[in-house]
């Protein structure tokens, strides 16, 4: 197609064809140069409640309250008839005859089955729940284990349930841990019950050792002390080194 010039030429420049695909590719290069945005990938999935759970119920019995709470853990389970089951915790409920405390365990209820089903990784509530203390004062449970606070044995009950369905795994002992711990407390035993022969039965010093003791810290042994490690009154004083008879944990100095 011819076309007619009806201006006077001043100049003219030859285009190659390369020069061509150089304002094309401009746009492109400067698009590239713009630093790149962070792509967010939003994954769901809608879960909803199944007409039947399967679940286990704890009993706590407090000296802090008056009636026994009972709190049931209900479980979802995933990936049913498969090799990789799996039950989680999906909600939790908390019934006591005591209402004086009925708002603050629906809220507490209502949050951790909130984050129960949110998914992921939900084993951290145990931690966050017993770290909590009363500024009255803990408690020691049977056995010699101190709880600071009723919402702290509820974190207990929780980490007991995830144990029991695999989801907590406890680092276990070896066979020369058990063995050491078992020969430190027969030594410990031994010790003070040569010291206990040295006083007279009818001390009343020697009564009261006994007796208070042996009530407070279950099976271990009396004049047993709390042991930070594990919360267990098993921690005792031998050679100069505090030792734990519950966990093996020992400090010297």
């Amino acid at each position: 197609m011819a076309i007619k010039i009806e201006k006077k030429i001043k100049g003219y420049n030859v285009v190659k064809p390369e020069a061509k695909a150089a304002p094309a590719a401009a746009p492109e290069k400067a698009k590239a140069a713009e630093p790149r945005q962070a792509e967010v990938i939003q994954m769901h999935e809608s879960l909803e409640r199944p007409e039947q759970l399967i679940g286990s119920t704890f009993k706590i019995k407090s000296p802090l309250f008056e009636h026994a709470l009972y709190v049931t853990i209900n479980d979802i389970v995933l990936n049913a008839g498969t090799p990789h089951e799996q039950r989680r915790p999906f909600e939790i409920f908390i019934n006591s005859k005591n209402m004086d405390h009925f708002q603050w365990i629906v809220a507490l209820t209502r949050i951790l089955s909130a984050v129960f089903r949110k998914g992921g990784d939900v084993t951290f509530i145990v931690e966050e729940l017993k770290a909590v203390f009363d500024p009255r004062g803990g408690y020691f449970k049977a056995g010699g284990v101190y709880m600071p606070s009723i919402v702290a044995e509820i974190g207990g009950v929780i980490e007991q349930h995830m144990k029991n369905i695999g989801l907590i795994h406890d680092p276990e002992m070896s066979d020369s841990q058990r063995a050491l711990i078992a020969e430190k407390r027969a030594a410990y035993e031994a010790a003070g019950a040569k010291k206990n022969s040295e006083v007279s039965p009818s001390s009343p010093a020697g009564a009261g050792e006994g007796g208070d003791a042996t009530e407070s810290n279950g099976s271990f042994p009396p004049g047993a002390t709390l042991c930070h490690k594990c919360n267990t009154q098993a921690l005792v004083l031998m050679d100069g080194c505090q030792t734990c008879l519950n966990c093996g944990y020992s400090k010297c100095g």
